[in-house]
């Protein structure tokens, strides 16, 4: 029983992995924020997007803060890389667990539940890998966009829905 977290692993598990992910992502968002401030910009202020990502700021940056946004960049990298290794990790589980439910009915409704989500994970994970690691020859505003689009607005947008 995947989805019932709470009552297998107990509140002080769950609160621990919360607070883990909510204070990795507040500390990931206030140094991007802060570097992203002290960038100076010298090629206007207008971004080719519908919202201001690092990218895209750092393609209007002229100085040589463009290295230390560059290694948030891969601190972001490491912290992303954890939490899909953990993600990984949790669907093994998972699929290990529904594969040794006995009636094929029941393998068939849990497999129906989770590849959805996992479709929905790929999907932001690829979008945004590609978006942050292609080769600046690849870059075009309306490819940028996109991809933007693919890992911005989709998932939100179809979780519900699963």
């Amino acid at each position: 029983r995947p989805l019932h977290y709470g009552t297998l692993m107990g509140n002080r598990a769950c609160v621990r992995m919360a607070a883990a992910a909510w204070s990795s992502g507040f500390l990931n968002a206030l140094l991007h924020t802060a570097n992203t401030f002290s960038i100076p910009l010298c090629q206007g202020n207008r971004v080719d997007q519908f919202f201001c990502e690092i990218p895209q700021i750092l393609k209007l940056s002229c100085s040589d803060s463009y290295l230390s946004e560059v290694g948030l960049l891969v601190v972001s990298a490491c912290l992303t890389f954890g939490c899909f290794v953990f993600i990984v990790l949790s669907y093994v589980q998972i699929f290990t667990a529904v594969l040794r439910i006995p009636s094929e009915q029941g393998r068939h409704k849990a497999f129906s539940m989770c590849l959805p989500h996992l479709a929905v994970v790929s999907l932001f994970v690829s979008t945004g890998m590609f978006a942050y690691l292609k080769p600046p020859s690849l870059s075009s505003p309306a490819l940028d966009l996109v991809v933007t689009v693919l890992y911005s607005v989709v998932p939100p947008t179809v979780n519900p829905l699963i």
